[in-house]
């Protein structure tokens, strides 16, 4: 999984090249990651294409944000090349809409719900994809309440996976939002 370069806001021609070389240096499968939220580059649908071509390039974890990124991906790429949602609140649409699946922070705390979620998107039984969505919606929100991860720590903190702590400069999960996390937590089932 690598991350569009942060900082200095390459061109499409230099993120093409990034990627193609990096590539051809390595023998492991790569996923690209554009999460212009985070890095302030957005890689464009027309370079996801061109290194959809590179041999050992199968597949995006896409986080632009909209469903209409997914689909615009999903049109342009081979139906082999792995289109994977970086949005949970846009899995279900965007699995029904084309992508492959999804690399998931509600997975983490609710990941039979996601995982059941998935496969009825997968082999477009909306109704009941939308029925377990509707369920994870509250939780797919507070997750994000604080930046990602101290939420998602909290929370499996909560259910007792982990104990507490987290590392600078994510700082703990503000007192404010405990409930609203929980209530999300309850309504997915995870926690009585």
């Amino acid at each position: 999984l690598l991350i569009t370069p942060y900082y200095n806001k390459p061109t499409q021609e230099g993120l093409f090249l990034h990627y193609k070389t990096i590539a051809e240096q390595v023998d492991v499968p790569i996923i690209l990651y554009n999460v212009p939220g985070r890095t302030a580059c957005d890689m464009l649908p027309e370079t996801v294409a061109r290194l959809a071509q590179v041999d050992n390039i199968i597949g995006i974890k896409e986080a632009f944000g909209t469903l209409d990124r997914i689909k615009c991906l999903v049109s342009m790429c081979d139906s082999d090349f792995a289109i994977l949602s970086g949005e949970d609140a846009l899995t279900c649409e965007s699995i029904l809409a084309g992508a492959k699946g999804v690399i998931s922070v509600t997975a983490n705390v609710a990941p039979r719900l996601m995982h059941d979620m998935c496969a009825a998107a997968l082999t477009q039984d909306r109704e009941t994809a939308m029925e377990i969505d509707s369920r994870l919606a509250a939780l797919h929100k507070c997750l994000f309440l604080e930046t990602n991860p101290i939420p998602v720590k909290w929370a499996v903190k909560e259910m007792g996976f982990i104990q507490e702590g987290i590392r600078l400069p994510m700082t703990p999960f503000s007192q404010e939002h405990h409930e609203a996390l929980r209530a999300a937590m309850r309504q997915a089932g995870v926690i009585s």
